[in-house]
């Protein structure tokens, strides 16, 4: 009876470090098989020398990728002095200043009167158009005329303000002579803040307007809002007109070009002719008129001819009664 009482304490410890062992076991087998999840879960990438790298999961992979975007990489060794070579290039090319640009805040509008005599004219017509495609404007105006003493031709040409200036060198290099060239800029960014900021204060009293009509209570006060509304709207439109004719007139310049070539040059005296060259046109010019005159004269004889027929039934009215008195007084 003692035996079996000494003996339970050491079965007891027994069946505990049995248990215990069958826990440990649990446990390593749990981690045996997380461990072979991780490795499946896991990418290899082959590496230059041969080797497997393995790659974490996609949280490290963002974090990494966030490292190493915040550090700049090195410069490569071989791009350096191709970098080298670039810099002593552009250190010997001659520096080029840049293009001045217009200011588009500011609202010019600039205009040119050129007269031109050429001795080709077919050519210096080819020109123009050449300058109208090259400084990208468009020919707005075109009246040609030609008599004995000479063939002129006078053109608008619109450019854009910042192509203005090297439109009138291109039309002014040449043999060609120019009679007269007048420029003129006329400054108009103070009529295009005013209108504008006019507009803006029309357009805030027309919402007031609307509102206003909203709240209106009878006919009466529904015409006399809408009245004002109208006459807003009216004076709305006029300075949206204004603003954008100034913008235009701003964006692209003008310029009237006059050239000619001379054809014959004998034939301007005839264009200026003398005392008695006066003279003997004054009579043809006399007769000729006489000649019109009669002929428009016959072209109304029949009012003529009714004239003339009332002026003899008068006459022999009045004859007749001188002839009656006449008698009567006998």
């Amino acid at each position: 009876m003692y035996f079996i009482l000494f003996c339970i304490p050491f079965k007891i410890n027994f069946m505990k470090q049995k248990l215990l062992f069958a826990l440990m076991a649990m446990v390593l087998l749990i981690a045996c098989n997380q461990r072979e999840k991780l490795e499946s879960r896991a990418i290899t990438l082959n590496a230059p020398g041969g080797s497997d790298i393995p790659v974490a999961d996609s949280t490290t992979v963002s974090t990494m990728i966030s490292d190493l975007e915040t550090m700049s990489p090195p410069p490569s060794p071989t791009q350096e002095p191709a970098k080298s070579n670039q810099q002593k290039e552009k250190q010997q090319q001659p520096q080029r200043q840049p293009e001045s640009k217009p200011d588009w805040n500011k609202k010019i509008i600039k205009t040119a009167d050129i007269s031109i005599e050429t001795k080709k004219y077919a050519d210096f017509s080819k020109k123009i158009s050449d300058a109208a495609a090259r400084f990208d404007g468009y020919i707005a105006a075109e009246q040609q005329t030609e008599t004995d003493y000479k063939i002129e031709n006078v053109i608008t040409l619109k450019v854009p303000v910042d192509q203005f200036q090297s439109a009138i060198d291109f039309l002014s290099t040449g043999d060609d002579k120019i009679n007269e060239k007048k420029i003129t800029s006329e400054d108009v960014t103070s009529q295009y803040v005013d209108t504008r900021s006019r507009l803006e204060a029309k357009r805030v009293a027309r919402v007031r307007y609307l509102e206003l009509l909203k709240q209106s209570k009878n006919m009466e006060e529904i015409l006399q809002v809408q009245n004002e509304i109208d006459q807003i709207q009216e004076e709305i439109e006029s300075a949206a007109g204004r603003i954008n004719y100034l913008i235009n007139a701003s964006a692209m310049s003008t310029i009237h070009l006059t050239y000619y070539q001379v054809l014959n040059t004998s034939a301007k005296e005839n264009e200026n002719p003398g005392f008695f060259q006066q003279v003997g046109t004054a009579f043809q010019t006399g007769w000729k008129g006489v000649g019109e005159v009669l002929v428009g004269l016959i072209y109304l004889w029949p009012l003529l001819l009714l004239v003339a027929g009332i002026l003899w039934y008068f006459k022999r009215t009045a004859s007749a009664k001188k002839k009656n008195a006449v008698v009567t007084q006998a």
